[in-house]
């Protein structure tokens, strides 16, 4: 009987194991979380865990620290969101499809994504200073646009999610900037080739720190008509408020983009549900939800400031952190 050859690739059982190790080490990018400035109950701290789970330092109290930023109504916890994967929703609302060349009618959601070490995150100066997170101006344009979105952070696994349930799956929000190389990508639909180079470079998304949800929706107060399955109550609440938030962006103080998050083509909701067709959405996704119309070019110098509430209601009129940068000279 003819002996049984061994696998090349079979382990010699008689030499020692060795372990991989890494040649480098790469963190994870994280964007910080803050949190309204108010006295908290143990529910609002397990709330603001991205595993449900609550933070405590080594007093036992709360992760929260105090800092000086655009509004004394915020602080900063000790949390960090850690980024994963950062999503991209294309012409999501009506007008800036028009002004794009696209079809304005209700068709199926596109996407892109950028990567996650092109964040940068603009916290919040103090009220007196007038320093802001520094932009690079990129390499290979001359026609560097900006596009103010709001953005939804991921904290719960899922695939092929249902509508009446994405909600379930948000951390929390921010709001931010997809940087574009327009000519760059121009350039690149017209040759039917990938984005990339227009979306995804170095600097590219800028964003203010997150708010985790029930910190958003904290004062709305919400239906409970028990467990039925069927409820969605809670969904349907926040998204309703989701919708009456304004997003503004502003260059050099003056107007550019406004508009309700209500004239979204696709909801927040419908977008998680469409995206998770296509990719398992996993803890530490960024999704960037579309830009209203408006989107022009910025240059060095200029100093953009994007916002997200409301006159009537919000922190200081604002539901989310602002973010705020300055277009600085390109890097060499």
């Amino acid at each position: 009987r003819p002996s049984k050859k061994s696998s090349p690739f079979q382990q010699d059982t008689n030499q020692p194991t060795i372990m991989n190790k890494l040649l480098f080490n790469i963190p994870r990018p994280t964007v910080p979380v803050f949190v309204r400035n108010a006295p908290r109950t143990t529910a609002d701290t397990t709330a603001l865990s991205v595993g449900g789970k609550p933070s405590e330092d080594e007093s036992g109290k709360p992760p929260i620290e105090e800092i000086q930023s655009t509004s004394s109504s915020w602080v900063k916890s000790d949390l960090v969101f850690p980024v994963r994967r950062i999503y991209c929703v294309g012409r999501n609302y009506r007008e800036h499809a028009i002004e794009m060349g696209g079809d304005p009618d209700r068709e199926p959601p596109f996407f892109f994504q950028k990567p996650p070490d092109s964040i940068v995150v603009c916290s919040p100066q103090h009220p007196s200073s007038t320093s802001s997170t520094s932009i690079p101006y990129p390499p290979k344009t001359s026609s560097l646009h900006y596009e103010g979105e709001l953005i939804v952070a991921i904290s719960k696994d899922g695939f092929q999610i249902p509508v009446h349930n994405a909600m379930d799956h948000i951390y929390g929000y921010s709001i931010g900037c997809d940087l574009t190389r327009r000519d760059l990508q121009s350039d690149a639909k017209q040759k039917g080739r990938p984005w990339d180079a227009a979306k995804g470079f170095d600097f590219s998304c800028p964003l203010s720190p997150i708010v985790p949800q029930e910190e958003v929706f904290k004062s709305l107060p919400l239906v409970n008509h028990g467990d039925d399955e069927n409820n969605h109550d809670r969904d349907d609440t926040h998204e309703e408020k989701l919708k009456k938030m304004q997003l503004i962006l502003k260059v050099n103080g003056s107007i550019r983009q406004q508009s309700s998050i209500g004239c979204m083509i696709y909801s927040v909701s419908e977008i998680i549900s469409h995206l998770s067709e296509l990719f398992r959405l996993q803890a530490g996704d960024l999704i960037l939800t579309g830009t209203p119309a408006g989107v022009s070019e910025v240059n060095v110098g200029d100093r953009v400031s994007i916002s997200c509430g409301s006159s009537s209601g919000g922190i200081d009129g604002n539901f989310l952190m602002p973010c705020e940068f300055v277009i600085g000279p390109q890097n060499h």
